[in-house]
């Protein structure tokens, strides 16, 4: 590492780096989300045209340094040959928040979940004993940890999106040390596969060809067990579920109209 200047940032005044970095310097940490291809080749277009990319974020941490925000403008100067990227170091508290440094262009549901689940077992290694709900200035949304156990532990292909309305009504964060929330968040991942395994049957027996009308049958068999302007559910989390796998199993085709206006 290159020190280049130190400076403070405009807002809350934290003593920040900037930093020229080899990049075999830049470590990449387990719950960074999943590289996309198509990001990475355009961000080599861009990058070879103007000659500089915007500094990426790091972390230092364990004697490492750890990129939380810009992985693909990483890769992609791997990908261009470069060796030195410019980054921005930052305090080592922020090595978790790896979220927010999303804000602006956030991932889609299933990948903000994958990045939860990948956040939530990391704090767990570090710490099992740790509080389930004092991870929640990192993850916010219970749901997204669910939805990250049923995707990276059960079924990759698990459509999050269709769920997130739902699940966000009946989700909370536990009261009980990560030791017990992995085997809990476990089991709702399951009970949540076990639903859409059920959804899936139904739409096979409609003889659909839109998947996304799967998005549909959830809603319908929510609004069948809830009521069609439902806002909370009293219900605990299984027997939401178990409510919604009811109602879904008693949906016909009369239910949803003509689905070509759907």
């Amino acid at each position: 590492m290159k020190e280049i200047a130190v400076f403070e940032d405009p807002v809350k005044k934290q003593p920040l780096k900037l930093a020229l970095f080899r990049l075999e310097e830049i470590e990449v940490p387990p719950f960074q989300r999943d590289i996309s291809e198509s990001l990475r080749k355009q961000l080599e277009l861009a990058i070879d045209k103007l000659g500089f990319l915007t500094p990426i974020v790091v972390v230092p941490k364990g004697g490492k340094y750890y990129v939380v925000d810009g992985r693909h403008r990483l890769e992609a100067m791997r990908s261009l040959g470069a060796r030195e990227i410019l980054a921005i170091v930052v305090d080592e508290k922020m090595y978790h928040y790896i979220l927010e440094f999303n804000t602006e262009k956030p991932p889609n549901v299933k990948e903000k979940a994958k990045q939860a689940y990948r956040l939530y077992m990391d704090f767990y290694r570090e710490d099992p004993n740790l509080i389930e709900d004092e991870l929640y200035t990192y993850l916010k949304e219970p749901m997204l940890i669910t939805f990250g156990f049923a995707i990276e532990e059960f079924d990759k292909r698990f459509p999050a999106s269709f769920y997130e309305s739902f699940v966000d009504k009946v989700d909370d964060f536990l009261r009980v040390p990560l030791s017990e929330g992995v085997v809990e968040r476990r089991n709702r991942a399951k009970a949540l596969i076990e639903l859409n395994d059920i959804v899936n049957q139904k739409y096979a027996e409609f003889g659909w060809e839109n998947a996304l009308l799967k998005g549909e049958i959830v809603r319908k068999a929510v609004q069948k067990a809830y009521g069609v302007r439902v806002r909370t559910i009293e219900d605990d989390f299984y027997s939401a579920i178990e409510r919604v796998k009811q109602a879904c199993q008693e949906l016909s085709q009369e239910d949803f109209g003509d689905v070509s206006e759907l």
